[in-house]
């Protein structure tokens, strides 16, 4: 469910639903996928199905291709603030954060870290596109990226084809739903799509794991001399 990604106390996710239907734009969407990208916690499921479901309505101002373009670059942002923040403060920094009160209050902790440097160390630069697709490990796997200091020009290419791939699911989503669903139906429809969105991002992630191990492991024609 949505309303358990983030803390109630500090986020009302109905709420917020509400309030971005009617103010939905494309700067709103830019903004608020750069928060989704970083350390704070906040699901995109909230920002880019709506905007994708109001762009396709009838005299609507926003386009559902820019939507999921514009979805993309705040992802990106918000990856790069990730990346810079663990590459200017260190591992110590960033594991004593996460066991911190502060770090804790944004659903940060150690072992979540520690399964995003897992993920990092085990598939390597692909892991920041197969990671944007995997849930809990989606906002953090730029972290162990910045420690490792991978090159920012790799770090954002995989970045945003993953984060582009996320944001179509999503503005598929969005585009599904507003076929047959009412705006008063949306939010409560899009809580009920959340589980299937999370094994669309799984089943996308082990493709692309397979598709790689298969090109390593396949025999290559040895070239003439």
């Amino acid at each position: 469910m949505i309303l358990d990604l983030v803390p109630l106390a500090i986020f009302d996710a109905s709420q917020f639903f509400s309030w971005f239907v009617e103010n939905a734009n494309y700067w709103f969407v830019f903004i608020f996928m750069i928060i989704e990208s970083s350390f704070i916690p906040f699901p995109s499921e909230l920002v880019v199905p709506p905007a994708a479901y109001l762009a396709m309505q009838e005299g609507s101002s926003m386009n559902i291709y820019i939507v999921t373009l514009v979805a993309t670059a705040g992802a990106i942002v918000g990856a790069i603030i990730n990346y810079y923040l663990a590459l200017w403060v260190g591992r110590p920094i960033v594991y004593a954060f996460a066991n911190s009160r502060a770090g804790h209050a944004l659903l940060i902790d150690s072992a979540k870290v520690e399964k995003a440097e897992a993920y990092f160390d085990k598939h390597g630069a692909i892991s920041t596109f197969i990671g944007r697709l995997i849930p809990a490990v989606r906002q953090l796997i730029s972290i162990p990226a910045g420690l490792a200091r991978m090159n920012l020009g790799k770090f954002i290419i995989f970045t945003g084809l993953g984060a582009l791939v996320w944001n179509a699911v999503l503005a598929g989503l969005g585009y599904f739903l507003s076929r047959f669903v009412s705006l008063n139906q949306l939010y409560t429809t899009i809580e009920e799509y959340n589980v299937y969105l999370s094994y669309i991002g799984y089943a996308i992630g082990i493709l692309c794991i397979c598709f790689i191990a298969y090109n390593l492991l396949r025999p290559h024609p040895e070239k003439k001399a």
